[in-house]
């Protein structure tokens, strides 16, 4: 099995409940404009809790969740992220890597909205403003193979690390797990190792869908005998209706039941499947990543 590395967890909701300034449709990008400092304190927070890897406040860093900003202020926006996540590993003083969040162009879990006519513009001020501090690339909660295949394309001849993360569609009981686009997980994984993809993961998604993917992608690596990190960081959402037309427009309850040892549970099975990548996404907190960290290693 190999090593396990601890990811961070959830920004949006973790800057919500420190009172931070937050709201829809800007989502976590309004505290990066407007109270940068608790943005760094909460990757400070993950480190401490023990994560190896935080995630750049840069996925609500495009129009979807500000608008016309994004053509004034985009790369700006970027760039500040991925200094507040090198400065937070510096003030740590521990070996922690940052990676850049490449997000959803046109809205997460609307892959009928993609366009890649207009994806290069808008991913070019990401990667630009980002490319500085970052240590590693995470095209995340993709719902689409076509995503992940346009960041790759748009990252260029790019050395380091391009890590993609899947979201799952969660909306009912699956006889076959499958992106929010439909497509199979068997086919997005291999896709995703075609790209030569170094870690394949899936998060934003309902715990309990969790297992099933993490267990047809270990499948996938293991015929193909390649040595990919295969991760998971599920979020704590009730279960969302499968029209997210206004997925921006109201802020979503979370479940009761996710506590972090409830978490855990489940963090754990997954770790037995072969994941070796875990933490958490949107509600998941410092006090979960604290749990994964002193019981899963």
């Amino acid at each position: 099995m190999q090593p396990l590395i601890i990811l961070d967890g959830g920004m949006g909701r973790e800057l919500h409940r420190r009172n931070a300034p937050f709201r829809q449709p800007e989502w976590s990008a309004l505290a990066l404009m407007e109270t940068p400092d608790i943005v760094r304190d909460v990757h400070l927070d993950y480190i401490r809790a023990g994560a190896n890897v935080i995630t750049t406040n840069s996925y609500a860093v495009v129009p979807f969740h500000i608008g016309e900003r994004f053509y004034q202020r985009g790369e700006q926006l970027a760039a500040l992220a991925g200094k507040l996540a090198r400065e937070a590993v510096q003030k740590s003083g521990k070996a922690v890597l940052v990676a850049g969040s490449l997000p959803p162009l046109f809205g997460s879990y609307r892959p009928d909205l993609f366009n890649a006519d207009l994806a290069e513009s808008l991913a070019k001020p990401l990667i630009q403003g980002l490319s500085p501090y970052v240590d590693l690339w995470l095209a995340e909660t993709q719902s689409s193979i076509i995503e992940v295949q346009t960041w790759k394309r748009l990252l260029g001849n790019d050395q380091r690390p391009f890590w993609c993360s899947f979201t799952l569609d969660d909306s009912a009981q699956q006889t076959e797990p499958k992106l929010r686009s439909g497509e199979l997980v068997v086919d997005a994984v291999k896709q995703a190792l075609a790209l030569n993809a170094a870690t394949i993961s899936f998060n934003c998604s309902q715990i309990e869908v969790m297992a099933a993917a993490l267990t047809q992608a270990k499948q996938v690596i293991d015929q193909q005998q390649r040595a990919v990190n295969l991760g998971v960081y599920a979020n704590a959402f009730v279960p969302q209706p499968e029209e997210m037309q206004a997925a921006n427009e109201a802020i979503d309850e979370i479940r009761r039941d996710s506590t972090p040892e409830n978490y855990l549970y489940w963090a754990q099975k997954w770790r037995a499947i072969g994941a070796n990548v875990i933490g958490g996404c949107c509600g998941i907190g410092p006090e979960h990543i604290a749990q994964l960290a002193t019981h899963l290693r």
